[in-house]
């Protein structure tokens, strides 16, 4: 009975895993490491002050990272040479990939339907 138990668990268990690492599509902005969900502070400081995607390659372009922002914590994109990622920055996208801990690994970005 134990061993059944056991078995039935583990198929449980295996099953969680692999729903874990499906793919899964988010609504937000491909922002970077440095502002993270506001760039009001770089707009003071930069003359002639930039608009939210050239704030996004001019901070990655400067030893930032790309990150995905759904809400206030950034979320880490580990394919940081996906293509789309520089068509995208800084504004709403639906972004398709797959999620690890507080990682994506990006596998398609569109932009959001209008609201």
């Amino acid at each position: 009975m134990t061993k059944r138990v056991v078995a039935v668990l583990a198929v449980i268990w295996t099953i969680a895993g692999v729903n874990s690492t499906a793919q899964q599509t988010w609504t937000g902005v491909i922002s970077d490491s440095l502002c993270n969900s506001s760039h009001a502070r770089m707009a003071q400081i930069v003359i002639p002050p930039l608009d939210d995607p050239a704030c996004v390659l001019a901070c990655v372009d400067g030893g930032g990272k790309f990150v995905f922002m759904d809400g206030e914590k950034p979320l880490q994109i580990a394919n940081q040479d996906f293509a789309e990622l520089k068509k995208h920055q800084g504004v709403k996208v639906m972004l398709t990939g797959t999620l690890k801990g507080d990682t994506i690994t990006v596998s398609k970005i569109e932009l959001a339907p209008a609201q």
